[in-house]
């Protein structure tokens, strides 16, 4: 875990002192490099903020839970559900932010046709995200899924496998490390534009914007919803064209890998 402190000195501000303090959990990529521009600016206007970086997408919520946080984003509104249910939390989706296309990556092959029998899918491990991988492998036809089981499905619920693919579940923030070492991986651009590894825009099928329920906001504890500092830190990150500039860089410079949510909701 890596902490970040971005903030400006008090002597150095005009004006009435206005420093508050605020932390934010999220992760690599484009949702810590845009908040840690936003932090920049608000510490500009007197407002200072910590940035917590996690290397996974569990421990962010025990921190959140445990109050070690103010905030986190680094999830979406189902995703949070999801682990609210199996951790017995109470969170809230506060804010919207960026919805990141997911896509499916090879290195080996340059289309679906040359996924050979018995080919390695490596897909993220937990149960929402693996869930909309696994839409994506079924639009690519190479899977079904049970009827109705929709984005919670699990590899439990593949009813055929005509290629028998052999799966390997990932955390999300390492499908990049694997990708070179499977024949089709879920993928999530903001990480392998920050991993430096492959053209992020090289997925052979890609989410779209009918995924909007999927963007990953800022979430709160049911009982911290109201902060203050929060909604301001948000206005600014909302507000600011330096974060929309480099969370159009951390997709690659690319319009077709995300979509700012808050415009659209």
């Amino acid at each position: 875990m890596r902490a970040t402190l971005l903030s400006t000195a008090l002597g150095l501000l005009t004006g009435p002192a206005l420093a508050q303090d605020l932390t934010i959990g999220t992760v690599p990529g484009a949702f810590g490099d845009s908040a840690a521009v936003a932090a920049e600016e608000a510490a500009r206007e007197g407002l200072e903020v910590r940035l917590i970086e996690f290397s996974d997408w569990t421990t962010p919520n025990v921190a959140l839970d445990a109050g070690d946080i103010d905030a986190n984003f680094f999830q979406n509104p189902v995703f949070m559900a999801n682990a609210e249910a199996e951790g017995g939390w109470d969170f809230e989706f506060v804010y919207p932010g960026i919805l990141g296309n997911i896509g499916l990556y090879s290195l080996r092959h340059d289309s679906f046709d040359q996924i050979p029998e018995g080919g390695t899918v490596a897909v993220a491990s937990d149960p929402v995200n693996q869930g909309r991988g696994l839409l994506l492998l079924q639009r690519a036809g190479l899977i079904t899924l049970r009827e109705g089981v929709g984005y919670l499905g699990t590899l439990d619920d593949i009813t055929d496998n005509p290629r028998d693919l052999q799966f390997t579940e990932v955390e999300g923030p390492q499908l990049v490390q694997v990708t070179g070492d499977v024949d089709l991986a879920q993928g999530y651009p903001y990480f392998i534009v920050a991993a430096g590894a492959f053209d992020p825009a090289s997925g052979l099928i890609y989410t779209g914007p009918e995924d909007l329920q999927f963007n990953v906001g800022f979430v709160t504890r049911a009982d911290r919803a109201d902060n203050p500092q929060l909604k301001r830190f948000v206005e600014i990150f909302q507000s600011s064209q330096a974060v929309r500039e480099q969370i159009h860089r951390s997709y690659g410079e690319s319009d077709d890998l995300y979509i700012l949510a808050w415009e659209h909701l």
